[in-house]
């Protein structure tokens, strides 16, 4: 049987917190509230709400944090990703929760990487990363988290009227990473078309209307 995961958030990289937050802004018309700092990894975001459960992850390199042993998630020492959001920011990837992350690592075909545990404040959770920090499957293949006890970083946002309404992924082969998004039980979550390059494309409605966030 299919491991059901639900969409839990999208993760949007910057070159810094600022540049970032005045992206989302500028789009949306409303600006993201702290979050915090992620020690183990270096890094340090900005939240917005989507929604019960879901919110938008703006995250940066922490320009003040010790450099981790290991690469840092979400592909931010690719020096190439580096470069892209100097110029602007980008849409990374997805992230999808689970009630038994075990058996929804376990059962998933593309494997989204070793789990770890994972603080920021009050927050703490287990999360898949890859080995070497790189996005899978281009950043179409979500990472996986499990968040510890019933609290939620949404619970704590303001309702400030945003919410996803779709979200598409682009691939030269999609075939080759739909059996993972079934296997999560994410089919219905993300559609999937044919493109030259690959790509990610969440369709946000604000109070000022539909717009697109790319990677």
């Amino acid at each position: 049987m299919a491991a059901t995961c639900q969409f839990d958030h999208l993760v949007l990289g910057a070159h810094t917190l600022a540049q970032g937050a005045a992206f989302v802004e500028s789009l949306l018309g409303v600006k993201p509230q702290s979050g915090g700092k992620h020690i183990a990894m270096g890094t340090h975001n900005m939240l917005l709400r989507l929604g019960a459960k879901s919110y938008l992850e703006v995250i940066a390199i922490d320009p003040d944090a010790v450099a981790p042993q290991r690469p840092r998630w979400f592909g931010l020492d690719n020096a190439a990703m580096r470069t892209a959001l100097i110029a602007q920011p980008r849409l990374l990837t997805w992230v999808v929760r689970s009630d038994d992350i075990e058996a929804t690592v376990q059962n998933c075909p593309l494997a989204p990487g070793a789990i770890h545990r994972m603080s920021r404040g009050k927050f703490s959770w287990r999360i898949t990363i890859p080995g070497d920090g790189e996005l899978i499957g281009d950043g179409l293949i979500p990472g996986v988290i499990q968040w510890d006890g019933a609290a939620h970083p949404a619970d704590k946002l303001d309702d400030r009227g945003c919410e996803l309404v779709r979200l598409e992924g682009l691939h030269p082969s999609p075939a080759s990473i739909a059996p993972a998004l079934a296997a999560l039980g994410l089919d219905q979550t993300i559609s999937l078309a044919a493109a030259k390059h690959s790509g990610l494309i969440a369709t946000l409605r604000s109070l000022r209307g539909i717009c697109n966030i790319t990677s």
